[in-house]
C-alpha cells in the first residue's frame, strides 16, 4: 500500500495557517469516511437481514414440506410418490436451513460487528474531538484578545496574572487537544481501510464456510435424487405442453362447433330433441308466487336423480330436493306470456312446479325425459334402450290426424238414437262380459287410421232430438255442488255430486263399446301420437259426477265445457298399471243423414285418482239404475 498521509503533530503549538490548512483537508476526508462507511454499512446490512429472512423463510419451507401429506387436497391428495419426495426435499432444505443459520451468525460476528465498531466508536471520536478542538481553539483566541488589551500605563499585576494564567490555560488546553485530535485524524487513514476490509473479508469467510457445509450435505446419493427429480419435472412439464396444446385444440374445435349452441334457441333441424333420455340437467326459470297475484322467477340449475328432480343454485356444494317425479304429470301450459313453459304435477297433485325452458329443443326433451322417469323407465338396466323401443312401437302404432277439420267432422254426431242396454262387469264397463272379445285383434277394437281429436270438442254439445238442453248445458256457469239461488239445475236433485281434477288427454272414435280393451288401446295411441308429435299441453278441467250425467267445468269461470250423459257412458276403465290413467267410451246416436250409432273413447289423466272416478261413475249408474226401477214401480202401481 502506499504511504499514509499524516498531520504533523509537532506543529500543532505553533498553530500555523498551513498547519490549519493541512487540518481542515483531513476534516474533509474524514466527512467523506464516515458519508461513505454509512451507505456501505446500510448495504451489509441490508445483506445481514437478507440472509436472516432467508434463513427463516427456508426453515419454514421445510416446515410447511413435511405438513404436506396432512393436507385435505380435494384433487391428488393421496399420491404417495409425491409425499415421500417432499419429505426427502423437507429433510435436505432443513439442513440447509441449518446452514443458513450457521451463516447469518457468522456474518453477525464478522460483517456486522466491525463495521459497527469503526461507525459507533472511531467516527463519533473524531466529530467529539472536532468539537472539543473547536472549543479550545475559541478560548485560546478570546484568552489571546484579553491579552492583548493590558494598559502599558496602568498596570495592575492582579489583572495582568489572571490574563496571563488564562492564556497559559486556554493554549495548553488547545495544545493538547489539537494533538489529541490531530493523532486521531492520523489513525483514521489507518483504520477506513480496516473498517472497509474486515467486514468484506468476514463476509466472504462466512459464505466460504457456508458453501462448504452445502457441498458436505450435498452428497453423491442426494445428487442423484437431484437429478431423478429433474428428469421427472422435464417429463411432468413435456405432458403439460401436449397437454395445453390438445386443450388448444380442443376449445378452437368446442369453438366452431359450439357456434350454433350460442343462440339461445339453436335450429332444430341441426339439433334434434332426444326422446328417449331418462336423465336430463340444465338451466331452467322456476315460477315462485310473491303474492296473491304477483310472482317472481328465479334462474336455477334443475337435474334429474333416479325419480327425483332436483335443484341447485349457483355456488352449492350440492342440489335440494324439488319433488318426486315418480308418476307425476307434466303439460305444457302458457304462463305469463312466457314461451316454453311447462308445469309438473306430483302423483298425489298436492304439489306442481310451473318451469321454463331456454329453447324449445329442452323444453321438449325437458317434457319427453320427465315422462319417461314417471313410468320409471329408470329403473330397469338399460332404460333410454327401453324408451326408445316405446318410443318406436308407439310410432309404428299410430298416426294421428293431419287437421283439426277432419277430426272435428269424423267425430259428427248424427241425430238418431239408440237406447243403450243395461250392463255391469267388474272392470267397471256396463254389461255382459264376453268371451269372444279377448280373441279380437287391435284393428277391431280400433282402426288404425282413426283421427284423433286433442282439443275438447264434443258432439253431445249439440242438441240430439227428443232432449231438451239444460241449463247445465255448455257455455252455462255452473255451480259444482247445486248451490245456485236461481232456477233448479238438474243436478240439485242429484244424490251424488263428486268433482275430481282431470287433464284431457284426447277421443276419438272406436269400433267397439264391449270391452276395456278398447279404453286401453285408445289409451295407447292417444299418449303414442301426443309424444310422436311433440303435443304437450292439456287442458286440466273439473269433473262432476252426477247421477244424471258428467260434466267438465272451466276451473276458472265455472262453465260447463263439455256435458255426458249418463246414460250414455256405456264403458269406463283405469290403465293397468298407471292408476292415474281413465276412460269411457260414449254412445251416441246418429243424425239424420246417418242412422248409424257412433262410439267415441275419451281418455283423461287425473291426480292418482282414476279408480276412484270410475268407482264413483259406477255407483252413479247404480244409483240412476235403482232410480229408474222405484219409477217404473210407480209408474206400475198408478196404472193399476
Amino acid at each position: 500500500m502506499p504511504g499514509i498521509d499524516k498531520l504533523p503533530i509537532e506543529e500543532t503549538l505553533e498553530d500555523s495557517p498551513q498547519t490549519r490548512s493541512l487540518l481542515g483537508v483531513f476534516e474533509e476526508d474524514a466527512a467523506a469516511i464516515s458519508n461513505y462507511v454509512n451507505q456501505l454499512f446500510q448495504a451489509m446490512h441490508r445483506v445481514y437481514d437478507a440472509q436472516n429472512e432467508l434463513s427463516a423463510a427456508t426453515h419454514l419451507t421445510s416446515k410447511l414440506l413435511k405438513e404436506y401429506e396432512k393436507q385435505h387436497f380435494p384433487l391428488g391428495g393421496d399420491d404417495e410418490v409425491m409425499n415421500s419426495t417432499l419429505q426427502q426435499f423437507a429433510k435436505v432444505i432443513d439442513e440447509l436451513s441449518s446452514c443458513h443459520a450457521v451463516l447469518s451468525t457468522q456474518l453477525a460476528d464478522a460483517m456486522m460487528f466491525p463495521i459497527t465498531q469503526f461507525k459507533e466508536r472511531d467516527l463519533k471520536e473524531i466529530l467529539t474531538l472536532k468539537e472539543v478542538f473547536q472549543i479550545a481553539s475559541n478560548d485560546h483566541d478570546a484568552a489571546i484578545i484579553r491579552y492583548s488589551r493590558l494598559s502599558k500605563r496602568r498596570e495592575n499585576e492582579k489583572i495582568k496574572a489572571e490574563v496571563t494564567e488564562d492564556v497559559y490555560t486556554s493554549r495548553k488546553k488547545q495544545h493538547q487537544t489539537m494533538m489529541h485530535y490531530f493523532c486521531a485524524l492520523n489513525t483514521l487513514q489507518y483504520k477506513k481501510k480496516i473498517a472497509v476490509l474486515e467486514p468484506l473479508l468476514g463476509y466472504m469467510q462466512a459464505q466460504i464456510s457456508f458453501f462448504k457445509m452445502g457441498s458436505e450435505n450435498l452428497t453423491e446419493q442426494l445428487e442423484e435424487f437431484l437429478t431423478n427429480i429433474g428428469t421427472s419435472v422435464q417429463n411432468v412439464r413435456r405432458e403439460m405442453e401436449c397437454e395445453i396444446e390438445n386443450m388448444q385444440q380442443t376449445i378452437e374445435d368446442l369453438e366452431v362447433a359450439s357456434d350454433p349452441l350460442y343462440l339461445p334457441d339453436p335450429d332444430p333441424a341441426k339439433f334434434p330433441v332426444h326422446r328417449n333420455l331418462t336423465r336430463k340437467a340444465g338451466y331452467l326459470n322456476a315460477r315462485n308466487k310473491t303474492g296473491l297475484v304477483s310472482s317472481s322467477w328465479e334462474r336455477q340449475f334443475y337435474f334429474t336423480q333416479g325419480g327425483n328432480l332436483m335443484s341447485q343454485a349457483r355456488g352449492d356444494v350440492a342440489g335440494g330436493l324439488v319433488m318426486d317425479i315418480d308418476n307425476c304429470s307434466v303439460m305444457a301450459v302458457d304462463c305469463e306470456d312466457r314461451r316454453y313453459c311447462f308445469q309438473i304435477t306430483s302423483f298425489d297433485g298436492k304439489k306442481s312446479s310451473i318451469l321454463q325452458a331456454e329453447s324449445k329443443k329442452d323444453y321438449e326433451e325437458w317434457i319427453c325425459t320427465i315422462n319417461n322417469i314417471s313410468k320409471q323407465i329408470y329403473l330397469s338396466e338399460n332404460p333410454e334402450e327401453i324408451a326408445a323401443r316405446v318410443n318406436q312401437s308407439a310410432l309404428e302404432a299410430v298416426t294421428p290426424s293431419p287437421s283439426f277439420q277432419q277430426r272435428h267432422e269424423s267425430m259428427r254426431p248424427t241425430v238418431q238414437s239408440r237406447p243403450p242396454a243395461a250392463r255391469t262387469s267388474s272392470t267397471g264397463s256396463l254389461g255382459s262380459e264376453s268371451a269372444a272379445l279377448s280373441a279380437l285383434s287391435l284393428d277391431s277394437l280400433v282402426a288404425p287410421d282413426t283421427p284423433i281429436q286433442f282439443d275438447i270438442i264434443s258432439p253431445v254439445s249439440e242438441d240430439l232430438p227428443g232432449q231438451a238442453k239444460s241449463s247445465g248445458q255448455s257455455g252455462r256457469r255452473t255451480n259444482p255442488f247445486g248451490e245456485t239461488g236461481g232456477s233448479k239445475s238438474e243436478t240439485e236433485d242429484s244424490i251424488l255430486h263428486q268433482l275430481f281434477i282431470v287433464r284431457f288427454l284426447g277421443s276419438m272414435e272406436v269400433k267397439s263399446d264391449e270391452s276395456p280393451d278398447v279404453v286401453y288401446e285408445t289409451m295407447r295411441q292417444i299418449l303414442a301420437a301426443r309424444a310422436i308429435h311433440n303435443i304437450f299441453r292439456m287442458t286440466e278441467s273439473h269433473l262432476l259426477v252426477t247421477c244424471d250425467c258428467l260434466k267438465l267445468i272451466d276451473p276458472q269461470t265455472q262453465v260447463t265445457r263439455l256435458r255426458f250423459p249418463l246414460p250414455s257412458v256405456v264403458l269406463y276403465a283405469t290403465h293397468q298399471e298407471n292408476k292415474r290413467l281413465f276412460g269411457f267410451v260414449l254412445r251416441t246416436s246418429g243424425g239424420r243423414a246417418d242412422s248409424r250409432q257412433t262410439s267415441i273413447c275419451y281418455i283423461f289423466e287425473s291426480n292418482n285418482e282414476g279408480e276412484k272416478i270410475c268407482d264413483s261413475v259406477g255407483l252413479a249408474k247404480q244409483i240412476a239404475f235403482h232410480a229408474e226401477l222405484v219409477r217404473i214401480s210407480l209408474g206400475d202401481s198408478i196404472s193399476l
